[in-house]
């Protein structure tokens, strides 16, 4: 009979008036934030209905949606990016990274000293141009992927790998303030010349849409918050991280599926001119400092066990 009570208890406070108020006004206030900063869009509507469907479903979609607060905070940061253009506080770097990319590792090929990303926009293929869009459809519903397996494995390490990807992509973003960065696709098509308002471009990636009869890629870049952002290449930094909290978890041969897709991704990235190798470099050197830095925050030892954290 008691426990029939608390049971009853808990189910009123679960639809409790605060619970309620709290997600109308976090609802309406961030409609309001993003009218004002980057103007109304449909998807804000689906994300908040997603947010309070997940919320009073029941308690454990409410703990679910209440952990993956950690990727909506990054979502929703990346989106109010456009409302402040990176290329407004810092000068671009075009030519200069263009030039460094070269004298790092272009090679020789037929006479010419070529990047990575010139050889590959001459050499492409059917096979590679479906193979590095598989690959480059997978760096977001594979770290979400294991952030919902970890969510019902182990919770800490949910919230470590979650915290983790958080900081890495804040570094990221900081550097992009820092060091607005053109990518090889913007030199392919507009050259040295600075223009601001450009939009966002699928370059290579556009072969996979091609090849289909599809807009995925299309669509996905049309909602480019900045194309002056490609160094360091995040896209890069997830499978990292990914890796890292597998190995940390020994999840056995899944662990080489996730090397496989960091390997492609990487590739993928300078296939398709996303991004120089340097870019790439970057974003590995991005994704192990947030790494050490987060087990450092949280006096975590790198080298430590899953279960002396549990």
């Amino acid at each position: 009979m008691l426990a029939k009570l608390r049971a009853q208890t808990r189910e009123e406070n679960f639809f409790s008036v605060n619970s309620i108020l709290v997600m109308l006004l976090i609802s309406a206030s961030y409609l309001v934030v993003s009218y004002l900063l980057i103007g109304f869009k449909t998807e804000q509507l689906f994300l908040l209905a997603l947010i309070n469907l997940f919320f009073f479903a029941g308690p454990v979609s409410r703990n679910f949606i209440k952990g993956f607060s950690i990727f909506i905070i990054y979502w929703v940061i990346f989106d109010y990016m456009k409302a402040f253009p990176n290329y407004e506080y810092n000068s671009v770097h075009i030519e200069s990274l263009y030039n460094l990319e070269k004298s790092i590792f272009g090679f020789q090929s037929s006479g010419k000293l070529l990047t990575a990303n010139e050889f590959w926009l001459l050499h492409h293929n059917s096979f590679l141009d479906v193979l590095t869009g598989i690959f480059y459809l997978t760096w977001v519903p594979v770290p979400l992927g294991f952030a919902v397996f970890l969510f019902f494995k182990n919770r800490k390490q949910f919230y470590y790998f979650s915290l983790t990807f958080l900081l890495v992509n804040l570094i990221g973003f900081v550097i992009y303030y820092i060091y607005p960065a053109a990518p090889p696709w913007y030199v392919q098509t507009y050259g040295m010349e600075l223009l601001p308002h450009t939009p966002g471009n699928t370059a290579g990636l556009s072969r996979f849409d091609s090849l289909f009869g599809v807009h995925i890629f299309a669509g996905l870049y049309a909602h480019s918050s900045n194309v002056f952002a490609a160094m360091p290449s995040l896209h890069s930094s997830y499978p990292v991280i990914v890796l890292y909290y597998g190995l940390k978890n020994r999840l056995g041969w899944i662990n080489i599926l996730f090397s496989a897709l960091m390997l492609g991704i990487w590739f993928s990235a300078v296939y398709n001119s996303h991004h120089y190798v340097i870019d790439v470099c970057a974003g590995i050197l991005c994704a192990i400092s947030g790494i050490i830095l987060f087990n450092r925050l949280s006096n975590i030892s790198v080298f430590s066990k899953p279960g002396e954290q549990n």
